[in-house]
This record gives C-alpha cells, structure tokens and sequence, in this order.
C-alpha cells in the first residue's frame, strides 16, 4: 500500500544563514545557501512540517575568536569542541534561508543551544547525551508520524545526529541528499556510509525520494 501524506513528515535541521557563504565569519558551508527549494520539495511531500534554528549566545564558553582554533577539545561536560560564535539571535545569521517559511509557519519549531554551556547538534534533545527532549520526537509521535525525510546543515553535525535521534526513537528515516552539505567532503561522505550502514534509507534526487516516501510503511 502507498504511504499517505499525514503519516510522513519534513524536517529542515539547522536551515540557516549562519552555515552558508552568506555569512563567511561565521559557519560557512559551501553550496549552504542552494539547499531551500529542495528542502520546501521534501515538504510538498509530507503532511507535517517540522525544522529547527542554533540560538548561542556570542560567550558561551566553547566560542573562540578564529577558525584556526575550531574543533578543539573544551573539556565541558555538555559542549564537546570548540566553535566561532554563530546563529547569534538577531544576526543575518540566525536566519532561516530566505526561501523558507517563517518559523511561526512551521508545524512544529525547535530552538537549540540556548543555554551557553550546553551545545549539541541533534534536534531532537537540548543535549549531547540524549536526556532533555526539544518535544519534537512526541509531537511527531502524537501526529501520527511514521516517516520522516530530512534535510539541512550541516550533514556531519547537526543533521547525521537528527536523523540518528529519529531512527532510534523508532521513526522510518530518509535523508535527502540534494537538501544536505557538509561541513566538510570527507565529514559528509563518512556520515552518509554511517547512516546507511544503520539503516536509514539514503535519497540522491527527486525522483528517488517521491519512489521512498510513497512506498510501504508499517502502520
């Protein structure tokens, strides 16, 4: 049986200005400012639409000054690496693609990383180790939701951990490439064997991902 739109959602993770060439002091990820039309195609698919923002505050204490300092060790408990200061709300970079909704419009909004010492990279919990929930696995539970397609930035952080979060918490996952970058080429190839080595269900165009979202579900 095909799958019908209300039991599949779109998540766009981390869809912001900040990881783009947009905003080059900050997270820039090549290629991070082209992925909104695929993103609002994954939705045109889906019955529910759900995405998140970074909020950090420019002090919190993993942020340091250069690029060339990044990805350190912090020796926080809840923030693992160092990073420079990004999706500071109120800058260009906290800002979603321009080709997205607002996140008023959303069905369902997360905001991460707003406590200054606790930085993960998953959507779904407001920490690294998986224990306080941003809701968004029960909404989608309590919506029905069986399958979930996502996309965003950056695919190696923030992404690979959502759709790991998601398909631990039960949900069928497809990643769709075309609405994904990587930080890094490397970073990004290796996510992508991981996720499909666990199961998640890899997407590489259109065509593709409308074949995997209507195919059969358990309900």
């Amino acid at each position: 049986m095909t799958v019908p739109k209300t039991v599949v959602a779109s998540f766009d993770v981390d869809a912001q200005k900040s990881f783009t060439p947009l905003c080059p002091a900050e997270l820039p990820v090549a290629g991070g400012d082209q992925i909104g039309s695929e993103l609002n195609y994954m939705a045109s698919l889906a019955g529910r639409r759900v995405g998140s923002k970074d909020a950090h505050t420019p002090h919190a204490p993993w942020v340091v000054s250069h690029h060339s300092e990044m990805l350190q060790p912090t020796g926080l408990v809840h923030a693992d690496v160092t990073w420079v200061a990004h999706c500071v709300p109120g800058t260009e970079g906290f800002t979603l693609l321009d080709e997205l909704p607002t996140p008023y419009d959303y069905d369902y909004f997360i905001w991460k990383g707003v406590e200054p010492d606790l930085h993960p990279y998953g959507a779904c919990f407001h920490d690294l180790h998986d224990k306080l929930s941003t809701g968004v696995i029960e909404y989608l539970n309590a919506q029905g939701i069986r399958r979930v397609i996502v996309g965003g930035l950056a695919l190696d952080y923030c992404v690979k951990t959502t759709v790991l979060q998601l398909f631990k918490a039960g949900f069928e996952v497809i990643l769709h490439l075309p609405a994904c970058r990587g930080i890094s080429e490397e970073g990004g190839v290796a996510a992508v064997d991981h996720l499909a080595q666990v199961g998640v269900m890899i997407s590489r165009s259109r065509e593709e991902l409308a074949a995997m979202v209507v195919g059969a579900v358990e309900l």
